[in-house]
This record gives C-alpha cells, sequence and structure tokens, in this order.
C-alpha cells in the first residue's frame, strides 16, 4: 500500500514537469542560446572588454536615441489610452451584440502583420495618398509632409498597439460589479465625482496592464520607426539594427541591446512590486 502511494505520488510530482519538457527545451534552444550569445559578443566583439558599454552610456548619439524611445513610448502610451479608455467604456456599457461587433474589429487587426499594416499608412499618408488629397481639397494648396515624420510612426505604432490597451481595460470594467457604481449614485456621486473616485480607481488595474504592455511592445518596435519615422528620431531597435547592418558593429548592436533588456526588465519588476506579473493578462 505505502509503495503505491509512493509511486503515486511520483507520477503526480514528475508528470507537470514532464507536460513542461517541450516548452523548456524550446525556450532554451530559441531564447536562452541565443540571449547568452548576444551578451558574450556585447563584452568580447571586437575586443573583451567593457568599451562598447562605456560607448553607450558616455556616447551622445546613444543617449539622445535612448531618450527619443522613451518619449516615443510615452507618447504611444498616452495616445492609446485616450483612444482606448472611451472605447472599451463604450463596449462594457452597450448591447453584448454591439460589444462583441466591436471586439471583432479590434481582434482583426491582428490578423494582420505588422510589415503590411505599416505599408497601409505608408499609402494613406504618402504625397499622393488620400490624407494629402484630402488637405489639398480643404483649401490649403502646400500640404505639410506627413510621411516619414514622428508623427506619421506615432500614428501607425498607436493603430497597431491600441488594441492591446483596449482590451486590457475592456476586461476588466467588465468585472465592475454593476452594485457598487448604484451604490455611489445612491450616496450622492456623480458625473466626474463618480468617475473620478470610483469608476477610476477601479479600472486603473486595467489602465496598468494596457500602459505597460504598449509601453514596453513599443520599447523594442523596428519595422515601423524605421519605415515611416524621421531618421533624425531614430529608435534604439533601427540603431542596433544600423550597427549591425551596415557597420557589422555586432559588440556594439549587442551591448544596445542588452542595456534595452534590462531597462525592460526594470520596468516590468516596477510592475511586478506593485500589481504582480500574474495579473498582466487579466
Amino acid at each position: 500500500m505505502m509503495r503505491r502511494m509512493t509511486r503515486l505520488v511520483d507520477h503526480q510530482t514528475i508528470w507537470p514537469w514532464l507536460l513542461l519538457l517541450p516548452l523548456a527545451v524550446y525556450l532554451l534552444v530559441f531564447f536562452a542560446v541565443p540571449l547568452i550569445e548576444v551578451l558574450k559578443m556585447s563584452v568580447t566583439e571586437p575586443k573583451p572588454g567593457l568599451g562598447n558599454y562605456q560607448k553607450v552610456f558616455t556616447g551622445a548619439l546613444y543617449g539622445k536615441v535612448f531618450l527619443n524611445t522613451f518619449g516615443t513610448a510615452t507618447l504611444v502610451t498616452v495616445c492609446c489610452l485616450i483612444v482606448g479608455y472611451p472605447l472599451a467604456y463604450l463596449m462594457s456599457n452597450t448591447t453584448p451584440r454591439r460589444a462583441m461587433m466591436i471586439l471583432l474589429l479590434i481582434t482583426m487587426s491582428f490578423w494582420t502583420s505588422f510589415l503590411v499594416r505599416t505599408y497601409a499608412w505608408m499609402v494613406l499618408l504618402g504625397n499622393n495618398g488620400p490624407i494629402i488629397w484630402l488637405i489639398e481639397m480643404i483649401g490649403i494648396a502646400d500640404p505639410p509632409g506627413l510621411l516619414f515624420t514622428r508623427f506619421s510612426s506615432t500614428l501607425a505604432m498607436v493603430h497597431i498597439l491600441a488594441p492591446y490597451m483596449i482590451m486590457n481595460i475592456y476586461s476588466v470594467m467588465k468585472k465592475i460589479d454593476p452594485v457598487l457604481i448604484r451604490s455611489a449614485e445612491s450616496m450622492g456621486a456623480r458625473g466626474g465625482s463618480l468617475f473620478r473616485h470610483i469608476y477610476l480607481p477601479l479600472t486603473a488595474p486595467g489602465i496598468a496592464n494596457g500602459a505597460v504592455l504598449v509601453f514596453v511592445i513599443c520599447l523594442g518596435f523596428y519595422v515601423t520607426p524605421v519605415l515611416l519615422g524621421s531618421p533624425r528620431e531614430q529608435m534604439v531597435a533601427g540603431l542596433i539594427g544600423n550597427q549591425i547592418e551596415q557597420f557589422l558593429a555586432f559588440g556594439l548592436g549587442s551591448a544596445m541591446a542588452v542595456v534595452l533588456l534590462v531597462i525592460t526588465l526594470i520596468v516590468l519588476g516596477i510592475y511586478h512590486s506593485r500589481f504582480g506579473l500574474d495579473k498582466l493578462w487579466g
């Protein structure tokens, strides 16, 4: 009897680890090994030492690019919140059928690749595109160039990342008990006061989840800023690509990638200390 119990306990203990084994092997081969190689190149190319990190932390160009990356990521996050919060509120306060239709339209963007959506914005914002045509129809004879500016890259990134913000906020709004809102209204809370003191604090976890996802993803954006943005306002991922593709500076590019990874981990660590990473996906 004791042997059977021991075998049963052993099977129950080992079986979950066996199920995780394929995922662990996948992460080891396609994530851990490349990451170790990047770390190694950052301190060995072109010669051993911390010279690459010294360039990253002391070079004016790299500091400017990192600041521009953080500024762009913050701007995109704020814009996604401005766009996403009202839409999530509409979805949570309309009929289930309308909410599903809006949700379907939002999730349809995930079925199209970043590259296709970026090229679509290149057509829309081009000098011969429909937006410039509309501006000329209004009466502006010499419309400003929209393509290859910070405006165009920011607009495209907001379009790409807004669904992450909307879905996180919507998932939290749907869990709010209507009784809490009615109770607050019965005690005199109305309009802006109800929103500031009751509704906004209840939706704060969704805002935090969406903001962290959008900010972290935006930090590593490559395709959209390179194709739509201004060369004078590069982001870190684009600069890493230039260093490796044009100058074959694998060590310097790897050092910038490691610094960006550390910053991302710090952001996630701050989030984890406040909310917990297990809350990130609802």
